[in-house]
């Protein structure tokens, strides 16, 4: 029977750890087997101007790159609390609210974008039916998506899991579908010249952004559940297969379909030239694929505003980004620069997302994954309190990884960065953020890091 979840970011205790990688790799898949990813695959041809052969070569390329939310995964297990909760071993509780405001508003930004993909759908169906839907009715699909959207937050992490678990098969099932019945409208060879290398480097950074390095963020807000004997390589495989495989193939999909049907880049638009008998359980099933999806974003965002505000409790959290995410998806669903907006905001998430993820990673090695969780989540001194709660490496380490990002970031027409717009209008912030970040972390934190881990045993964390 399900009940709703009272832990947010409290200690998931020893006795309660049921998880397991299988557990985390149907979860992922569950939550990627989702029309956004289609979209995103039709970026590459319709927004991009890439030929079908550098889609595939970029989508695998990219989501290699979950390779890093498996590696995000394996903190969880031993400190046994949330993402940004772990974050404050390399920042400091202080300095830690930096990243994690970050954080929250871009978990919010996924929110929005994908309701907006949900009413997209509805307001799809409803021409189907013979109703046009205006503003006003627009507005009402925007309430109700983001009323039913809370549910399953609310319910937590366990709802969380099952649910996604069910909708993985008949949604892959869907798109299985969908690739048949269409394949006569795909063309290929369309756009056989292709485009330049800068055009591949700024689709290759959105791949990265909505895929492997964007998930890093909410990673061990459900490995936490696992017991922290659970192999690091069944971990690792299970989030990062689980990731990658629909993400791939649907992006791949998304790609082709954008080859032969113009409106591929919309939700009525992939309804083109489908027998009717398809349409209603087409809509259905992705509407609820969408719904669980996001699921994600909704709990991790509660989470990490959570780490922010600690006085407020998961569920009040949950409230607050339902609030806000309807009144920006009723913003944004108004719009008629969606896919701009989708664009412009993958990439410049990015800017802070890649030296986070790498300081993250980089302290989670030196100390070898050893967390004393007592200290994690003490709001007045602790363990990784130092310096008046700032960890000055990583508050360093961050800032010149982003200014290093900025610098080779392509989000035009808002913003080219100074490299980019002097090599070829390309963008590599993300290895720009990783990188710098990365090593100047290392540089700056790498004795004192090591001795903080070597001062805790492997297996008892949780004291």
């Amino acid at each position: 029977m399900t009940t709703v979840e009272k832990r947010g970011i409290e200690h998931i205790p020893i006795e309660n750890r049921w998880g397991t990688p299988s557990d985390l790799f149907w979860m992922w898949a569950g939550a990627i087997w989702n029309i956004a990813f289609v979209l995103y695959g039709s970026l590459a041809v319709l927004v991009f101007g890439l030929s079908f052969i550098q889609a595939v070569v970029v989508i695998l390329l990219g989501n290699m790159f979950y390779l890093l939310t498996g590696f995000a995964s394996l903190q969880g297990p031993y400190a046994g609390t949330t993402t940004f909760a772990i974050s404050r071993a390399a920042f400091g509780p202080r300095g830690n609210k930096i990243p994690a405001m970050f954080n929250w508003v871009t978990l919010v930004g996924f929110e929005i974008l994908a309701i907006t993909v949900i009413v997209q759908a509805a307001i799809a169906f409803s021409a189907r039916a013979g109703f046009r839907a205006g503003r006003p009715a627009e507005l009402t699909f925007t309430v109700l998506a983001v009323a039913i959207q809370a549910i399953l937050p609310v319910l937590g992490h366990s709802a969380i899991l099952r649910i996604l678990r069910l909708l993985a098969i008949p949604f892959a099932i869907l798109f299985v579908i969908m690739a048949a019945i269409t394949a006569a409208k795909m063309d290929l060879n369309s756009g056989h010249s292709g485009a330049g290398w800068g055009a591949m480097l700024v689709f290759l950074a959105l791949v990265i952004s909505a895929g492997g390095l964007g998930w890093t963020e909410a990673a061990s807000d459900y490995s936490r559940y696992l017991p922290a004997s659970t192999g690091k390589w069944r971990i690792v495989l299970a989030v990062s297969l689980g990731g990658a495989i629909p993400s791939v193939l649907l992006e791949i999909l998304g790609a082709a379909l954008a080859t032969g049907v113009p409106g591929a880049k919309t939700i009525g638009g992939l309804m083109v030239g489908r027998p009717s008998w398809f349409v209603l359980p087409y809509l259905i099933i992705v509407t609820l694929q969408l719904f669980a999806g996001n699921t994600l974003n909704l709990y991790s965002s509660g989470v990490t505003l959570q780490s922010l505000i600690p006085d407020i409790s998961r569920l009040g959290c949950v409230v607050i980004d339902t609030v806000l995410c309807g009144i920006f998806a009723a913003y944004v669903v108004l719009s008629s620069r969606f896919f701009s907006l989708l664009s412009d905001f993958l990439l410049f998430g990015i800017v802070w997302l890649g030296p986070w993820c790498a300081i993250y990673l980089t302290d989670a090695w030196l100390r070898r994954n050893r967390y004393n969780y007592e200290g994690l989540l003490s709001r007045d001194g602790g363990r990784y309190f130092r310096n008046n709660g700032f960890h000055m490496p990583a508050v360093i380490a961050q800032f010149a990884g982003m200014a290093a990002a900025a610098l080779w970031l392509n989000a035009y027409p808002p913003y080219v960065g100074f490299l980019s717009n002097h090599i070829g209008k390309s963008d590599f912030s993300v290895f720009m953020g990783l990188l710098v970040g990365g090593l100047t972390y290392w540089l700056l934190a790498r004795a004192s890091v090591r001795a903080e881990g070597k001062a805790l045993s492997l297996y008892h964390t949780d004291r």
